[in-house]
Order: C-alpha cells, then structure tokens, then sequence
C-alpha cells in the first residue's frame, strides 16, 4: 500500500467524526486512519484494535476509494452478502397492531394470544413465515406480558374436613399436640 494521507478537511472532519460517533466500528476506523495518517506502522495500528493487517489496509483503501460519498459513509461497513435481514422490524408493527384485539375478532377459536396462533396469525395474514421464538421476542421488544390465568379449583376452602365427615376443631387440637 502506498502512503495513506489525509488532507486538513478530512483529518478535521474525522477527529470531528470520532467524538460525536455511537458507533465503535466507525470509531476504530477513525482512529485507524488518523494514526495511519501520523505515519504509524500498520502492524502497530492493527495490534491496537486485535485486527489482522489487511482488515487496516482494507479500511484504508475503502476510505480512499468512496472519496464522493459523505465522511461517515466512507468509514462506515460496507454492504455484506449472505444472511436476509431477520423479521426484527416487519413483525413487530404487525403484532402491536393487533395483540391488543380479541382473537376471535378475527374468526379465531381462541379467547388469547398465544405465539402460536400469532405465528398462524403472521401467515395466515401477511404470508410471512416466522418461528414462535420469533414471535416471543417481538413480544419482549415491545414489552408486552403474556397473561397466564389464574386457576383456583384446586384450593380448598377452610370448611373442607367438614364437608368430608371430619371436624376442622379435632384436626387443630392433634396437630397442636404433635408440635
């Protein structure tokens, strides 16, 4: 690689650029470029971010070559290939618009949400295929608590050795002696 050089406008506006950034990668690359520009040694500056070399002539030769784009562009990531973007931001509207109706509303046989029937909901509506994992953590970003009913058959009321031939009174007395 041949010398990497920054003019005063470039320079000003990367030192401008590293502290006004959220982002540590533009962060890093800044950083790289400004200590490449100091005439650092390019195994030093890829020693400082645990990176290889050719990653700090990579944010080098990138910078150089996206010379019309805006600055934050220039030192920005690239466009990736390979995985589609998740469902993060399509299902989450989808699911606040409608988990506050009723299921059966729309023709369901159901008186709740639940993630599976959401997940049918998805498809059924939308054609988007998603997993109830999925489904889950759209309802945790949205902050949305699932209700879970309150059962209380299985309680028995104070009288219940009455009601089965016993005397709650006999019960008290033998467990008072038995402590």
């Amino acid at each position: 690689m041949t010398r990497f050089s920054l003019d005063q406008k470039e320079r000003r506006a990367l030192e401008d650029l590293i502290l006004r950034t959220d982002d540590p990668h533009v962060l890093r690359r800044a950083l790289a470029l400004l200590w490449l520009d100091e005439e650092e040694d390019v195994q030093e500056v890829a020693a400082r971010f645990q990176v290889s070399r050719q990653s700090v002539y990579n944010w080098a030769s990138r910078f150089q070559m996206r010379g019309d784009l805006p600055l934050y562009e220039r030192v920005a990531d690239g466009i990736r290939s390979g995985r589609p973007c998740s469902v993060y931001g399509i299902i989450d509207p989808l699911i606040e618009n409608v988990i506050e109706q009723d299921p059966r509303e729309l023709g369901y046989r159901a008186t709740v949400w639940t993630a599976g029937l959401l997940e049918q909901y998805l498809w059924e509506m939308h054609q988007i295929d998603v997993s109830q994992r999925s489904v889950g953590l759209a309802i945790a970003r949205l902050r949305f608590r699932w209700k879970r009913p309150r059962h209380h058959l299985a309680r028995r009321p104070s009288t219940w050795r009455q009601a089965k031939g016993g005397s709650s009174v006999d019960w008290q007395a033998v467990s008072a002696r038995s402590s």
